[in-house]
């Protein structure tokens, strides 16, 4: 059954935001309290993810140190491989013993390439058996366009990620990691002073005071130039993923042109309150005739802002349902359908509990049952 909620209509005007029309050739933009997603280019094709790909190699560094396999304090050797390696370095030679939380810091702010194979190596022996560990790991946390090579991010025809899957994986770097995520936002680390000049965060957001707190940049010739960046206001958090911009100024002008648009485009407004009812689902052979349905905690929507325009709600549900009915227990969905963002489903549930009507209850309701098959049967 379908029922219309005219009520809701009301709440939900007006609404939608002119489209965002961005430069990058990927791009995923996602409200995280909300799970809305505000933009979608190509999210979902495989690309060369350049040095954006060091995420995965910190997340699975995080894991290592939330379960007790690293401390901060751990020291890891330096192979002559991770010395070697060219493009963002640390500069790393094989008399170094960096710590964990150096290694943190080289890969995040410095972007250093010979981190990741010290981290690669320490955490599974090899860089070539880390990366067969990241992509297991990748699936397990459904990214779904992503195969990892190496742990750098240095190109490589079999290394690519999708916009939408580093937009994922931004996700849980922020939630699954709530202490060790603060590290994102450091500006500059000089590492034993070994290179001034590459001491700097290249994350062009983070000086802008918009709320930025992450995560990586990334450029290479094919990749072209990338970010993938993540902002708090109020309480809204909102990260997104740009790819594929022709130089280093494109990108920093394209993240901060669609970070304040996600923040200023969009408002965050109460659909249903807390208990409100939504709809009634007829209740068979029960002490109360009908039950009332309504969202778990209420329920707030992300939603465009300026033009009005045809937002729809509908409870969508199976009845009568027969008694007894749970208090909370889901028996339909409000599907919310929001031009310009793309639909809501939201569970609804039981407002009360409905006990089985007694003896004398349920045999009026046999009967009636009864009553208005026997009417069908006499008109067919």
């Amino acid at each position: 059954m379908r029922a219309v909620i005219p009520a809701l209509l009301a709440l939900l005007l007006p609404l939608q935001a002119a489209a965002f029309d961005t430069t990058a050739r990927s791009a995923w933009v996602y409200d995280v309290g909300t799970g809305t997603v505000l933009l979608e280019k190509n999210a979902d094709q495989p690309i060369p993810p350049a040095s954006m790909s060091k995420l995965m190699t910190v997340y699975m560094l995080f894991e290592a140190v939330r379960d007790g396999r690293l401390q901060m304090d751990t020291r890891l050797p330096v192979s002559t491989k991770a010395r070697q390696m060219q493009g963002s370095t640390m500069f790393l030679n094989e008399r170094d013993r960096p710590t964990v939380e150096e290694l943190i810091k080289g890969i995040i702010v410095l972007s250093g390439n010979d981190a990741c194979v010290v981290v690669a190596e320490g955490l599974a022996g090899t860089e070539e058996a880390f990366a067969r560990q990241m992509n297991d790991r990748a699936k397990s946390l459904g990214m779904t366009q992503s195969h990892f090579a190496n742990a750098s991010g240095w190109p490589d025809p079999n290394h690519v990620m999708s916009a939408h899957d580093l937009g994922i994986l931004a996700e849980h770097l922020v939630e699954d990691f709530p202490e060790l995520y603060k590290y994102f936002a450091i500006t500059e680390f000089p590492f034993d002073n070994r290179a001034p000049a590459n001491r700097h965060n290249r994350n062009p957001l983070l000086k802008l005071g918009i709320g930025a707190d992450g995560l990586k940049t990334g450029h290479t010739q094919e990749a072209g130039y990338g970010l993938v960046g993540s902002a708090v206001q109020g309480d809204r958090r909102v990260i997104f993923v740009v790819t594929g911009l022709d130089t280093e100024k494109a990108r920093a002008e394209e993240a901060e042109r669609i970070t304040a648009w996600a923040f200023r485009d969009f408002t965050m407004k109460e659909v249903v309150p807390q208990g409100e009812t939504v709809a009634s689902v007829p209740v068979w052979l029960g002490s109360k005739s009908q039950v009332a349905l309504t969202t778990q905690n209420g329920l707030n929507v992300l939603m465009p802002i300026g033009a009005e325009s045809g937002v729809t709600a509908e409870a969508v549900f199976t009845g009568p349902i027969e008694a007894p009915v749970a208090k909370g227990a889901q028996l339909g969905t409000l599907q919310i359908q929001i031009p310009g963002v793309g639909p809501a489903n939201v569970p609804l549930v039981a407002a009360e509990e409905i006990t089985a009507a007694g003896f004398v209850g349920r045999m009026k309701g046999a009967a009636m049952r009864l009553g208005g098959e026997a009417w069908t049967a006499a008109r067919n």
